[in-house]
């Protein structure tokens, strides 16, 4: 039992919920609000967009890819019900460009995110046995967006698509205008065809996991294993004010589906509230140009280096929405770790080897330079594509898990 934990995680969250409501804005403290709770959930429920290839790779466990299928496949059905009947140029949708820069930035990504066991999102929601290595995954990540950001912004290899439907003209592939005739004006066939999509996934990571067991290398992963361990909470076998109760409540890992569900939720929310889904890497870029203004460059020249608006350096941080989400994850992520007692167990080590510096350097820079030819990370180029019924996303899912197995040969050759 870790009280002083424990109680640190209910402090932080009072003060975290305080100090929002009275100094943000409404819209910004939903954002908060929202990244707070998607940190929770994807710590509670031990949920991570990198782990889906990494734990397939190195322990034979299709579980948590065949979870995601799951959860794409509901978020779309469920962001149906902001979409029909609107005009979705209206609202901002991450219909993104199939091209050249798709193909690379997905196999780029992918080759970081295994190697530093982390993606955009993950970096700031995954704590290991070393603290040091999303730090330095962080730092660098922060550095490939904003040297990718001049890129992104000039190259027609990036921003051009070489095939777009009628809604995204000159934009990309919306599903739903593939099947404009269905009774449900596209949405129908468009969420058919992506719980196909979905369902081919998970039929080939359960082949995949069976053909592992069979060769005896399945080894599994051990919050996986937890969760499977976990017999049903009867509230009525102990008193509400128990340690029985709270381990219940706050320790206990979630299960898959819990994770899903709140996830769902949210991005439901995010998208009913705020007219766009879940973005997370651009900030990194920002943060890092914010660095570079606090050691004395011109605010100006950062600004025409990466294309993009000089505000978006020197603004309040506490005024970019998603920077405000961005951290709300990583609070999140720590709150849960608290409450349940792993915050210690978790980052407590710092020493890492030059060879594994080197590495993170690596996996850091691929991910960060990967978001911008991709146009977006495991999020903004797979999540929230996928479940605003773009194409791009499941292209995006098949490099990036080409990337990742990449990656793992790398890294198991030279990490």
């Amino acid at each position: 039992m870790n009280s002083k934990e424990y109680i640190a995680g209910f402090i932080l969250l009072a003060l975290v919920l305080l100090l929002g409501a009275t100094e943000l804005t409404s819209t910004i403290f939903f954002r908060l609000v929202v990244g707070l709770g998607l940190g929770y959930a994807l710590s509670r429920a031990s949920l991570g967009f990198a782990g889906s290839v990494n734990r397939a790779y190195r322990y034979g466990s299709t579980r948590l890819m065949r979870a995601l299928m799951v959860l794409f496949t509901l978020t779309a059905i469920a962001s149906t019900a902001f979409l029909y009947g609107q005009n979705p140029l209206q609202m901002h949708l991450w219909v993104n460009p199939i091209n050249i820069g798709l193909l690379v930035g997905g196999l780029l990504f992918g080759f970081g995110m295994s190697i530093g066991s982390c993606c955009a999102t993950g970096v700031m929601s995954y704590f290991s046995s070393n603290l040091a290595r999303p730090l330095i995954v962080l730092f660098f990540f922060g550095m490939g967006v904003f040297l990718g950001f001049p890129l992104q912004a000039t190259q027609s290899w990036i921003k051009q698509t070489v095939v777009s439907t009628s809604t995204y003209a000159g934009r990309g592939v919306y599903l739903p205008d593939l099947f404009s005739g269905d009774p449900l004006h596209g949405y129908l066939g468009a969420i058919l065809l992506t719980a196909l999509f979905a369902g081919i996934v998970i039929w080939i990571s359960h082949r995949y996991e069976q053909a592992r067991r069979n060769k005896n290398t399945y080894i599994g992963v051990e919050s996986e294993h937890e969760q499977l361990a976990q017999k049903p909470f009867n509230s009525a076998e102990h008193p509400l004010f128990s340690f029985a109760t709270y381990e219940a409540l706050f320790i206990r890992r979630w299960s898959a589906f819990t994770g899903i569900t709140v996830i769902v939720v949210l991005f439901s929310l995010l998208m009913g509230v705020t007219g766009s889904g879940w973005g997370a890497s651009s900030p990194f870029g920002f943060w890092f140009g914010r660095l570079l203004i606090a050691f004395g460059i011109d605010p100006a020249s950062v600004a025409a280096f990466t294309h993009r608006p000089e505000k978006v350096f020197t603004m309040p941080f506490f005024s970019h929405s998603v920077s405000v989400q961005n951290l709300g994850i990583l609070i999140g992520s720590v709150i849960s770790l608290l409450l349940s007692g792993r915050f210690g167990k978790s980052v407590i080590r710092l020493q890492l080897s030059w060879r594994e510096v080197i590495m993170l350097v690596i996996a850091g820079l691929s991910l960060g330079l990967g978001t911008r030819l991709a146009n977006g990370c495991n999020v903004g180029a797979l999540y929230t594509p996928i479940a605003n019924f773009s194409l791009s996303g499941w292209i995006f899912l098949v490099v990036m898990v080409l990337g990742a197995i990449a990656g793992n040969k790398f890294t198991k050759k030279f990490g």
